[in-house]
Protein backbone atom coordinates (compact mmCIF):
# COMPACT_ATOMS: atom_id res chain seq x y z
CA UNK A 1 0.00 0.00 0.00
CA UNK A 2 1.36 3.61 -0.56
CA UNK A 3 2.10 5.86 1.74
CA UNK A 4 -0.96 8.02 2.65
CA UNK A 5 -0.76 12.09 1.41
CA UNK A 6 -3.54 14.31 1.67
CA UNK A 7 -4.58 12.94 -2.11
CA UNK A 8 -5.33 9.81 -1.07
CA UNK A 9 -6.34 8.80 2.09
CA UNK A 10 -8.50 6.09 2.08
CA UNK A 11 -11.96 6.68 1.84
CA UNK A 12 -14.74 4.36 3.87
CA UNK A 13 -18.76 4.40 2.43
CA UNK A 14 -20.92 7.42 3.02
CA UNK A 15 -23.04 6.13 5.73
CA UNK A 16 -20.54 4.04 7.58
CA UNK A 17 -21.41 4.04 11.72
CA UNK A 18 -18.45 5.40 13.79
CA UNK A 19 -18.89 4.52 17.38
CA UNK A 20 -17.90 4.13 20.54
CA UNK A 21 -19.15 1.58 23.42
CA UNK A 22 -19.35 0.98 27.26
CA UNK A 23 -20.90 -1.40 29.09
CA UNK A 24 -23.03 -0.44 32.29
CA UNK A 25 -21.10 -2.24 35.28
CA UNK A 26 -18.02 -0.58 33.98
CA UNK A 27 -18.97 3.45 33.74
CA UNK A 28 -21.79 3.65 35.45
CA UNK A 29 -21.27 2.80 38.85
CA UNK A 30 -23.95 2.29 41.89
CA UNK A 31 -24.90 -1.16 40.82
CA UNK A 32 -25.69 -4.08 42.99
CA UNK A 33 -24.78 -7.03 41.50
CA UNK A 34 -21.98 -9.93 41.17
CA UNK A 35 -19.45 -7.51 40.69
CA UNK A 36 -20.91 -4.95 43.66
CA UNK A 37 -18.32 -6.69 46.15
CA UNK A 38 -15.76 -8.14 43.99
CA UNK A 39 -12.06 -6.43 44.63
CA UNK A 40 -10.29 -6.74 41.50
CA UNK A 41 -6.39 -7.09 40.84
CA UNK A 42 -5.46 -3.17 41.25
CA UNK A 43 -7.32 -3.42 44.79
CA UNK A 44 -10.41 -1.27 43.33
CA UNK A 45 -14.17 -2.30 43.21
CA UNK A 46 -16.62 -1.17 40.31
CA UNK A 47 -18.85 0.66 43.01
CA UNK A 48 -18.40 4.35 41.64
CA UNK A 49 -16.31 3.33 38.69
CA UNK A 50 -16.82 6.51 36.07
CA UNK A 51 -20.04 7.79 37.75
CA UNK A 52 -21.75 7.51 34.69
CA UNK A 53 -25.19 6.79 36.39
CA UNK A 54 -25.16 10.63 37.24
CA UNK A 55 -23.15 11.71 34.37
CA UNK A 56 -24.07 10.40 31.25
CA UNK A 57 -25.44 14.23 29.96
CA UNK A 58 -22.13 15.09 30.29
CA UNK A 59 -20.70 12.28 28.15
CA UNK A 60 -23.22 11.96 25.57
CA UNK A 61 -21.72 15.61 24.88
CA UNK A 62 -18.58 14.82 25.25
CA UNK A 63 -19.68 11.61 22.39
CA UNK A 64 -21.27 14.47 20.24
CA UNK A 65 -18.10 16.31 20.56
CA UNK A 66 -15.90 13.53 18.81
CA UNK A 67 -18.27 13.04 15.90
CA UNK A 68 -19.42 9.58 16.36
CA UNK A 69 -22.72 8.29 15.16
CA UNK A 70 -23.19 5.12 17.26
CA UNK A 71 -23.00 4.33 20.58
CA UNK A 72 -22.82 0.52 21.86
CA UNK A 73 -24.15 0.45 25.52
CA UNK A 74 -25.32 -1.72 27.69
CA UNK A 75 -28.76 -2.11 29.69
CA UNK A 76 -27.74 -3.29 33.49
CA UNK A 77 -30.63 -5.95 33.78
CA UNK A 78 -29.89 -5.96 38.36
CA UNK A 79 -31.38 -2.16 38.00
CA UNK A 80 -34.48 -3.16 35.89
CA UNK A 81 -35.87 -6.26 37.64
CA UNK A 82 -35.95 -7.38 41.08
CA UNK A 83 -36.72 -10.93 40.77
CA UNK A 84 -38.23 -13.59 39.01
CA UNK A 85 -41.21 -12.34 36.54
CA UNK A 86 -41.19 -9.16 38.22
CA UNK A 87 -42.29 -5.79 36.59
CA UNK A 88 -39.40 -3.39 35.37
CA UNK A 89 -38.66 -0.56 37.57
CA UNK A 90 -39.95 2.28 36.32
CA UNK A 91 -37.21 4.72 37.74
CA UNK A 92 -34.62 3.58 35.90
CA UNK A 93 -36.37 2.39 32.79
CA UNK A 94 -37.14 6.47 32.78
CA UNK A 95 -33.22 7.10 33.07
CA UNK A 96 -32.40 4.80 30.16
CA UNK A 97 -35.32 6.21 28.19
CA UNK A 98 -33.45 9.93 28.78
CA UNK A 99 -30.37 8.42 27.61
CA UNK A 100 -31.76 7.29 24.65
CA UNK A 101 -33.39 10.32 23.72
CA UNK A 102 -30.34 12.71 24.29
CA UNK A 103 -28.23 10.51 22.04
CA UNK A 104 -31.08 11.15 18.88
CA UNK A 105 -30.80 14.48 19.84
CA UNK A 106 -27.25 14.46 19.23
CA UNK A 107 -27.57 12.12 16.15
CA UNK A 108 -26.32 9.11 17.53
CA UNK A 109 -27.34 5.79 16.70
CA UNK A 110 -27.61 3.72 19.96
CA UNK A 111 -26.31 -0.33 19.79
CA UNK A 112 -28.30 -1.99 22.62
CA UNK A 113 -26.25 -4.68 24.68
CA UNK A 114 -29.12 -6.83 26.83
CA UNK A 115 -26.25 -8.97 28.42
CA UNK A 116 -22.55 -7.48 29.11
CA UNK A 117 -20.85 -10.29 31.97
CA UNK A 118 -23.88 -9.02 34.36
CA UNK A 119 -26.59 -10.70 36.48
CA UNK A 120 -28.90 -9.78 39.30
CA UNK A 121 -28.47 -11.64 42.50
CA UNK A 122 -31.06 -13.01 42.16
CA UNK A 123 -29.75 -14.83 39.20
CA UNK A 124 -26.63 -15.75 40.81
CA UNK A 125 -28.27 -17.54 43.83
CA UNK A 126 -29.87 -19.99 40.49
CA UNK A 127 -26.55 -20.90 39.68
CA UNK A 128 -26.23 -18.13 37.15
CA UNK A 129 -26.17 -19.10 33.52
CA UNK A 130 -25.65 -22.98 34.24
CA UNK A 131 -29.19 -23.41 35.00
CA UNK A 132 -31.53 -23.67 32.15
CA UNK A 133 -34.08 -21.68 34.16
CA UNK A 134 -32.42 -18.56 33.20
CA UNK A 135 -33.53 -18.87 29.81
CA UNK A 136 -36.47 -18.69 30.60
CA UNK A 137 -36.06 -15.76 33.10
CA UNK A 138 -34.04 -13.46 30.61
CA UNK A 139 -36.70 -14.02 27.68
CA UNK A 140 -39.41 -12.92 30.14
CA UNK A 141 -37.30 -10.03 31.00
CA UNK A 142 -36.84 -9.04 27.04
CA UNK A 143 -40.14 -9.44 26.90
CA UNK A 144 -40.88 -6.42 28.57
CA UNK A 145 -37.61 -4.20 28.04
CA UNK A 146 -37.99 -4.17 24.22
CA UNK A 147 -41.78 -2.37 24.13
CA UNK A 148 -40.87 0.17 26.42
CA UNK A 149 -37.31 0.42 24.54
CA UNK A 150 -38.33 -0.36 20.62
CA UNK A 151 -39.02 3.05 19.28
CA UNK A 152 -35.57 4.24 20.27
CA UNK A 153 -33.56 1.20 19.31
CA UNK A 154 -33.65 -0.79 16.08
CA UNK A 155 -30.15 -2.37 16.95
CA UNK A 156 -29.71 -4.99 19.36
CA UNK A 157 -27.01 -7.22 20.84
CA UNK A 158 -28.27 -9.63 22.72
CA UNK A 159 -24.70 -11.10 24.53
CA UNK A 160 -21.34 -9.43 24.77
CA UNK A 161 -18.40 -12.24 24.21
CA UNK A 162 -20.25 -15.38 26.10
CA UNK A 163 -17.03 -16.71 25.26
CA UNK A 164 -15.13 -14.38 27.96
CA UNK A 165 -17.92 -14.77 30.01
CA UNK A 166 -18.08 -18.37 30.26
CA UNK A 167 -14.37 -18.93 29.80
CA UNK A 168 -13.59 -16.39 32.76
CA UNK A 169 -16.25 -17.46 35.06
CA UNK A 170 -16.17 -21.09 34.82
CA UNK A 171 -12.08 -21.93 33.47
CA UNK A 172 -9.83 -19.39 34.03
CA UNK A 173 -11.35 -17.89 36.84
CA UNK A 174 -10.70 -14.33 36.74
CA UNK A 175 -14.97 -13.40 37.00
CA UNK A 176 -17.20 -14.15 39.70
CA UNK A 177 -17.94 -17.02 40.57
CA UNK A 178 -14.41 -17.22 40.34
CA UNK A 179 -14.56 -21.30 39.11
CA UNK A 180 -11.96 -23.23 37.34
CA UNK A 181 -11.37 -25.96 34.80
CA UNK A 182 -15.68 -26.28 35.17
CA UNK A 183 -15.22 -27.11 31.11
CA UNK A 184 -19.13 -28.51 31.55
CA UNK A 185 -20.12 -25.27 33.17
CA UNK A 186 -18.39 -23.39 30.65
CA UNK A 187 -20.46 -25.32 27.52
CA UNK A 188 -23.78 -25.22 29.63
CA UNK A 189 -23.39 -21.41 30.29
CA UNK A 190 -23.01 -21.04 26.22
CA UNK A 191 -25.86 -23.33 25.06
CA UNK A 192 -27.99 -21.27 27.36
CA UNK A 193 -27.03 -18.47 26.42
CA UNK A 194 -27.72 -19.38 22.31
CA UNK A 195 -31.10 -20.85 23.24
CA UNK A 196 -31.54 -17.55 24.82
CA UNK A 197 -30.49 -15.41 21.72
CA UNK A 198 -32.48 -17.32 19.39
CA UNK A 199 -35.66 -17.07 21.77
CA UNK A 200 -34.94 -13.39 21.98
CA UNK A 201 -34.88 -12.80 18.50
CA UNK A 202 -37.92 -13.91 17.95
CA UNK A 203 -39.47 -11.82 21.02
CA UNK A 204 -37.98 -8.74 19.64
CA UNK A 205 -39.08 -9.39 16.02
CA UNK A 206 -42.57 -10.28 16.95
CA UNK A 207 -42.68 -6.45 18.93
CA UNK A 208 -41.91 -4.46 16.47
CA UNK A 209 -45.03 -3.38 14.62
CA UNK A 210 -44.06 -0.20 13.87
CA UNK A 211 -42.63 -0.77 10.30
CA UNK A 212 -39.17 -0.92 11.24
CA UNK A 213 -37.06 -4.45 10.89
CA UNK A 214 -34.99 -4.58 14.10
CA UNK A 215 -31.12 -5.78 13.62
CA UNK A 216 -30.51 -8.56 16.00
CA UNK A 217 -27.35 -10.31 16.54
CA UNK A 218 -24.40 -10.91 19.26
CA UNK A 219 -20.46 -9.62 20.03
CA UNK A 220 -18.85 -12.65 19.48
CA UNK A 221 -14.64 -12.46 20.63
CA UNK A 222 -12.27 -13.67 17.78
CA UNK A 223 -8.32 -14.20 19.18
CA UNK A 224 -6.27 -15.73 17.35
CA UNK A 225 -4.53 -18.63 18.52
CA UNK A 226 -1.06 -19.85 17.57
CA UNK A 227 2.28 -21.48 18.13
CA UNK A 228 5.40 -19.02 18.65
CA UNK A 229 7.71 -21.52 17.18
CA UNK A 230 6.68 -23.22 13.72
CA UNK A 231 7.68 -26.86 14.62
CA UNK A 232 6.22 -26.98 17.97
CA UNK A 233 3.53 -30.09 18.16
CA UNK A 234 1.82 -29.08 21.66
CA UNK A 235 1.50 -25.13 21.46
CA UNK A 236 0.13 -25.96 18.04
CA UNK A 237 -2.40 -28.63 19.01
CA UNK A 238 -3.27 -26.26 22.41
CA UNK A 239 -3.92 -23.24 19.95
CA UNK A 240 -6.35 -25.76 18.09
CA UNK A 241 -7.93 -26.33 21.21
CA UNK A 242 -8.39 -22.83 22.18
CA UNK A 243 -9.81 -21.96 18.62
CA UNK A 244 -12.08 -24.68 18.61
CA UNK A 245 -13.35 -24.14 22.23
CA UNK A 246 -13.79 -20.09 22.40
CA UNK A 247 -13.91 -19.54 18.84
CA UNK A 248 -15.69 -22.54 16.61
CA UNK A 249 -17.71 -24.14 19.49
CA UNK A 250 -18.90 -20.89 20.76
CA UNK A 251 -20.15 -19.38 17.10
CA UNK A 252 -21.35 -22.57 16.14
CA UNK A 253 -23.93 -22.59 19.48
CA UNK A 254 -24.97 -19.31 18.22
CA UNK A 255 -25.17 -19.48 14.58
CA UNK A 256 -24.94 -23.02 13.47
CA UNK A 257 -27.82 -24.45 11.13
CA UNK A 258 -30.91 -22.92 12.38
CA UNK A 259 -30.26 -20.80 14.97
CA UNK A 260 -28.13 -18.92 12.49
CA UNK A 261 -31.77 -17.29 11.11
CA UNK A 262 -31.65 -15.29 14.72
CA UNK A 263 -28.92 -13.01 13.83
CA UNK A 264 -29.65 -10.86 10.77
CA UNK A 265 -26.10 -9.43 11.14
CA UNK A 266 -22.79 -10.56 13.32
CA UNK A 267 -21.08 -8.54 15.78
CA UNK A 268 -17.17 -9.50 16.31
CA UNK A 269 -14.78 -7.63 18.76
CA UNK A 270 -11.38 -8.24 17.94
CA UNK A 271 -8.19 -7.44 20.24
CA UNK A 272 -5.69 -9.56 18.63
CA UNK A 273 -3.23 -12.62 19.01
CA UNK A 274 -2.12 -15.53 21.47
CA UNK A 275 0.31 -17.41 20.57
CA UNK A 276 1.79 -20.64 23.24
CA UNK A 277 5.53 -21.44 23.90
CA UNK A 278 5.53 -24.39 26.35
CA UNK A 279 2.32 -24.38 27.09
CA UNK A 280 2.34 -20.43 27.82
CA UNK A 281 0.64 -17.65 26.22
CA UNK A 282 2.85 -14.82 25.28
CA UNK A 283 0.38 -12.42 26.68
CA UNK A 284 0.71 -9.59 29.47
CA UNK A 285 -2.47 -10.21 30.44
CA UNK A 286 -1.51 -14.19 30.73
CA UNK A 287 1.53 -13.45 33.14
CA UNK A 288 4.40 -12.72 30.63
CA UNK A 289 6.73 -9.78 31.28
CA UNK A 290 7.67 -7.12 28.89
CA UNK A 291 11.07 -8.36 28.83
CA UNK A 292 10.64 -11.44 27.37
CA UNK A 293 7.48 -10.06 25.00
CA UNK A 294 10.55 -8.02 23.95
CA UNK A 295 13.24 -10.28 23.66
CA UNK A 296 10.81 -12.71 21.55
CA UNK A 297 9.91 -9.62 19.15
CA UNK A 298 6.25 -9.69 20.12
CA UNK A 299 4.18 -6.66 19.68
CA UNK A 300 1.75 -6.02 22.62
CA UNK A 301 -0.06 -3.32 24.29
CA UNK A 302 -0.54 -3.88 27.84
CA UNK A 303 -2.97 -6.59 27.28
CA UNK A 304 -2.70 -8.99 23.66
CA UNK A 305 -0.59 -9.12 21.06
CA UNK A 306 -1.22 -6.58 18.37
CA UNK A 307 -2.27 -8.66 15.10
CA UNK A 308 -3.81 -6.40 12.65
CA UNK A 309 -3.58 -8.97 9.19
CA UNK A 310 -5.89 -11.29 11.59
CA UNK A 311 -8.52 -9.06 11.68
CA UNK A 312 -9.22 -9.21 7.81
CA UNK A 313 -8.58 -13.08 7.92
CA UNK A 314 -11.48 -13.25 10.56
CA UNK A 315 -13.74 -10.91 8.78
CA UNK A 316 -13.30 -12.54 5.71
CA UNK A 317 -13.85 -16.19 6.31
CA UNK A 318 -17.08 -15.14 8.97
CA UNK A 319 -18.66 -13.31 6.08
CA UNK A 320 -17.87 -16.48 3.70
CA UNK A 321 -19.38 -18.66 6.30
CA UNK A 322 -22.29 -16.80 7.16
CA UNK A 323 -23.14 -14.57 4.70
CA UNK A 324 -24.38 -11.42 7.24
CA UNK A 325 -23.25 -8.37 7.38
CA UNK A 326 -21.18 -7.36 9.87
CA UNK A 327 -20.10 -5.21 12.92
CA UNK A 328 -16.91 -4.51 14.26
CA UNK A 329 -18.14 -4.54 17.92
CA UNK A 330 -15.28 -3.62 19.87
CA UNK A 331 -11.47 -2.83 18.86
CA UNK A 332 -9.22 -0.97 20.72
CA UNK A 333 -5.61 -0.90 22.46
CA UNK A 334 -4.71 -0.29 26.36
CA UNK A 335 -1.99 1.35 26.80
CA UNK A 336 -0.35 4.69 28.00
CA UNK A 337 1.16 5.66 25.28
CA UNK A 338 -0.73 7.93 22.92
CA UNK A 339 1.42 6.91 20.09
CA UNK A 340 1.22 3.48 20.23
CA UNK A 341 -2.56 3.37 20.55
CA UNK A 342 -2.36 5.58 17.21
CA UNK A 343 -0.42 3.40 15.10
CA UNK A 344 -2.22 0.22 16.80
CA UNK A 345 -5.91 1.90 15.36
CA UNK A 346 -4.36 3.10 12.14
CA UNK A 347 -3.01 -0.09 11.34
CA UNK A 348 -6.19 -1.69 12.06
CA UNK A 349 -8.17 0.72 10.19
CA UNK A 350 -6.45 0.33 7.13
CA UNK A 351 -6.66 -3.79 7.29
CA UNK A 352 -10.40 -2.83 7.68
CA UNK A 353 -10.75 -0.56 4.48
CA UNK A 354 -9.04 -3.46 2.46
CA UNK A 355 -11.00 -6.02 3.24
CA UNK A 356 -14.25 -4.36 2.79
CA UNK A 357 -12.74 -3.14 -1.02
CA UNK A 358 -12.22 -7.30 -1.31
CA UNK A 359 -16.10 -7.02 -0.98
CA UNK A 360 -16.79 -7.93 2.69
CA UNK A 361 -19.92 -6.37 4.28
CA UNK A 362 -18.70 -4.18 7.08
CA UNK A 363 -21.47 -1.52 8.50
CA UNK A 364 -19.77 -0.13 11.42
CA UNK A 365 -16.43 -0.08 13.96
CA UNK A 366 -17.17 1.12 17.96
CA UNK A 367 -14.19 2.23 19.31
CA UNK A 368 -13.77 0.51 22.89
CA UNK A 369 -14.38 2.34 24.74
CA UNK A 370 -15.36 6.08 25.06
CA UNK A 371 -14.29 6.22 28.86
CA UNK A 372 -11.09 4.15 31.18
CA UNK A 373 -13.19 2.50 33.30
CA UNK A 374 -13.35 -0.67 35.40
CA UNK A 375 -11.78 -3.08 33.12
CA UNK A 376 -13.15 -6.39 34.95
CA UNK A 377 -10.77 -8.33 36.95
CA UNK A 378 -7.74 -5.75 36.09
CA UNK A 379 -9.37 -2.48 37.92
CA UNK A 380 -8.26 0.31 36.30
CA UNK A 381 -5.38 -0.38 35.32
CA UNK A 382 -6.22 -0.75 31.54
CA UNK A 383 -5.87 2.55 30.07
CA UNK A 384 -8.52 2.71 27.06
CA UNK A 385 -10.43 5.55 26.54
CA UNK A 386 -10.97 7.94 23.78
CA UNK A 387 -11.53 10.14 26.91
CA UNK A 388 -9.39 9.09 30.27
CA UNK A 389 -10.45 9.77 33.35
CA UNK A 390 -8.56 10.28 36.80
CA UNK A 391 -9.78 7.75 39.20
CA UNK A 392 -7.65 9.15 42.30
CA UNK A 393 -9.21 12.84 41.61
CA UNK A 394 -13.18 12.02 43.37
CA UNK A 395 -14.41 14.27 40.81
CA UNK A 396 -13.42 11.85 38.39
CA UNK A 397 -12.30 14.61 35.22
CA UNK A 398 -12.48 13.28 31.34
CA UNK A 399 -9.97 14.35 29.03
CA UNK A 400 -9.70 13.89 25.22
CA UNK A 401 -6.42 11.75 24.93
CA UNK A 402 -4.66 11.75 21.87
CA UNK A 403 -6.08 8.72 19.86
CA UNK A 404 -9.45 10.57 20.56
CA UNK A 405 -8.30 13.31 18.94
CA UNK A 406 -6.68 10.86 15.97
CA UNK A 407 -10.00 9.23 16.30
CA UNK A 408 -12.59 12.33 16.06
CA UNK A 409 -10.78 13.21 12.51
CA UNK A 410 -11.89 9.89 10.96
CA UNK A 411 -15.27 10.24 13.01
CA UNK A 412 -15.95 13.56 11.06
CA UNK A 413 -14.56 13.08 7.87
CA UNK A 414 -14.68 8.94 7.40
CA UNK A 415 -11.25 9.44 6.07
CA UNK A 416 -8.22 7.61 7.16
CA UNK A 417 -5.93 10.36 7.60
CA UNK A 418 -2.55 11.03 7.95
CA UNK A 419 -1.16 9.42 10.91
CA UNK A 420 0.68 11.94 13.14
CA UNK A 421 4.61 11.86 13.41
CA UNK A 422 5.68 9.87 16.36
CA UNK A 423 6.75 6.99 17.11
CA UNK A 424 6.13 3.84 15.47
CA UNK A 425 5.48 -0.03 17.24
Amino acid sequence: MPPKTAENRLAFPKGFLWGTATSATQVEGHVINEWTDFVAQDGNHCRTACNHYHRYGEDIDWMASLGVKGYRMGIEWSRLQSGPGAELNQVELDRYLDILKRLKQAGITPMLVLHHFSNPPWISKLGGWTNPAVVAAFVDYVRKLVPVLKDHVYIWNTFNEPDTYASLCYLLGGFPPCRKWRIGSFRKVIRHMADAHVQCSGVIRRLYTNGVTPEIGIAKNWTVFGAYHKFAFWDHALAGLCHYLFNEFVVDAFMGGERGRASNYLGLNYYGRSRFLNFQPLLPAGGASPAQLKRLGIVCDDMMERYPAGLGVMLKQLYARYQLPIYLTEHGAASSDSDFRIHDLNQHLEVLHQTMKSGVDVRGFFYWSLLDNFEWQFGYSKKFGLYSVDFADEALPRKLTAVGEFYRQICRTSLLGMEPAGKKV
